[in-house]
């Protein structure tokens, strides 16, 4: 590699902007992003223990309707 990424993370270069980008990034990093035109509408969690039982669980917004979601489960076994 170039002797330039030995550099790298430049402190200075990363604090540049982030009073800016900073708030931004929060925003669509969050667990759920309410923004105009934009936003979260499927959550999706899986599980798997350590006998190899699956369960996938995710919840879909209706309508792009913040209100309405449903949710759908499935448990299965892994193959082994």
């Amino acid at each position: 590699f170039p002797t330039f990424f030995s550099q790298l993370p430049d402190p200075a270069i990363e604090d540049q902007g982030k009073d800016y980008i900073r708030p931004i990034l929060n925003k669509y990093a969050a667990l759920c992003v309410r923004c105009p035109d934009y936003g979260t509408r499927t959550n999706t969690v899986v599980l798997i223990d350590s006998e190899g039982r699956v369960t996938f669980t995710e919840r879909n917004m209706i309508n792009a309707d913040v209100n309405q979601w449903k949710t759908s489960t499935y448990e299965f076994k892994l193959h082994s």
